[in-house]
């Protein structure tokens, strides 16, 4: 009789562990995800000011899984896992399981501040980046009609939290977005009612976890693109229009947008013992979550032991959440005596800053690589990352358009209607 397979989460590592077992003769495997459709995290930034459409980086997952022939999906979200009886609680019901796959990525960390989780604009899922597209977009309209500079400058005035790749992007696309289409857009407007760009961090440097080449050339890049940037300091609060910094200082501003940090998510059910810093659940080098013999995790969520190179665990980023689902389901194929543990290959960091201006580390520092040659590297790898041909023959044409004409068209503000009976 074949087993069934449980996979929470549709991300990354879920969606690339269903495409290696997905034809499984022994197993039945269901999807589960709170959305119906696979997206192209690193590139929802594009998507949030207007630079790409949601269709271009989003599949829906009952296409995607058409010809896997022992894959069923289902639309719900995870509530509560039991697994002295192996099954899940769904908003909309509940499975049974052999075997549970938990890849279920993370969620903004606000580090406990209410204010900041109130107000800020996260940037996590599809819906948060069209939520922030219609911020801006709105906000634009509503300066063009007020009448004090001042109240104009705080409305377009953006705070980003945190210089990771997710901040840096973001900083520079809005930089480019003020430089070459907000005046074009909003003749109404003037240059010194655009207001600021503030991109802030705790640490000593943007882009912390790459070279100090890429470091350097990034913080002069986005000072020429006319960011201002602010490190070694943290948001403390958010409240009343302004957002108040750990050196004391204060900036006015409607706009916070929050990417700071990540943590994974947790759910009722699981041991305490179970999960680790940052949340992530705690596994042994096969990805079995410690304290159970038949629940996995993988990706974000999971913090793999065994790895000599990776002792706090495997950063969080696609292709270690690629590799440890590709060697999962390679394992399950298998005897146990002759299952692999997991060993995380480096392909090395990429970050894009703007039109023609990105940097790429090779593993371990060894090669760094900077302006337009990364720039198309860039371009390619997020291509090829997108998950079908079409959503990469979208994305090459959106960004060809946007080259050629520093423009796009895809500025609408679009807010669904909320019905009652849904």
């Amino acid at each position: 009789m074949k087993k069934t397979i449980v996979v929470v989460g549709g991300g990354f590592a879920g969606l690339e562990f269903i495409k290696r077992i997905g034809n499984s003769n022994s197993y039945n495997i269901t999807l589960v995800d709170v959305n119906n459709y696979n997206f192209f995290p690193p590139l929802i930034y594009q998507v949030s000011t207007g630079f790409m459409e949601p269709s271009a980086i989003s599949h829906p997952f009952r296409k995607i899984l058409r010809d896997k022939r022992s894959v069923r999906f289902r639309l719900g979200a995870l509530q509560r896992v039991v697994p002295s009886e192996n099954k899940v609680i769904l908003s909309n019901g509940e499975l049974s399981y052999d075997i549970l796959v938990m890849a279920t990525g993370t969620e903004s960390n606000f580090f406990g501040n209410k204010n900041i989780e109130d107000y800020s604009l996260p940037m996590k899922t599809i819906s948060d980046a069209l939520s922030l597209r219609n911020v801006i977009l709105t906000r634009l309209d509503r300066a063009t009609r007020l009448s004090n500079h001042e109240d104009r400058k705080r409305l377009l005035s953006f705070v980003v939290a945190g210089a990771g790749p997710t901040g840096v992007e973001l900083s520079g696309i809005l930089a480019e977005l003020r430089g070459s289409i907000m005046k074009k857009d909003y003749p109404e407007l003037s240059t010194d009612d655009l207001g600021d760009i503030y991109l802030i961090d705790g640490q000593k440097a943007v882009l912390a976890v790459m070279s100090k080449k890429a470091q350097g050339y990034t913080h002069k890049k986005l000072e020429q693109l006319g960011v201002k940037i602010k490190l070694d300091v943290l948001v403390k609060d958010f409240k009343d229009e302004t957002v108040y910094l750990s050196d004391g200082s204060e900036l006015k501003t409607k706009n916070l947008i929050w990417a700071a940090g990540v943590s994974a998510k947790t759910f009722e059910g699981f041991k305490l013992e179970s999960y680790g810093k940052g949340k992530r659940l705690k596994t042994n080098a096969f990805n079995l979550v410690e304290g159970y013999d038949n629940i996995y995790a993988l990706g974000d969520c999971a913090l793999v032991s065994g790895d000599q190179d990776f002792p706090e665990g495997h950063p969080q980023l696609a292709q270690p959440a690629l590799q440890q689902a590709k060697n999962l389901a390679i394992n399950l194929t298998l005897e146990k005596d002759k299952w692999t543990p997991f060993s995380y290959n480096d392909k090395g960091s990429l970050a894009i800053i703007g039109r023609n201006k990105a940097v790429l580390d090779s593993p371990n520092h060894k090669f760094f690589l900077k302006g337009f040659p990364a720039w198309l590297i860039w371009i390619f790898v997020h291509i090829m990352g997108l998950v079908n041909f079409k959503n990469k023959l979208r994305a090459f044409y959106d960004w060809i358009g946007y080259y050629i004409y520093k423009d796009q068209s895809f500025r609408m503000i679009i807010k669904p209607r909320e019905r009652k009976n849904d």
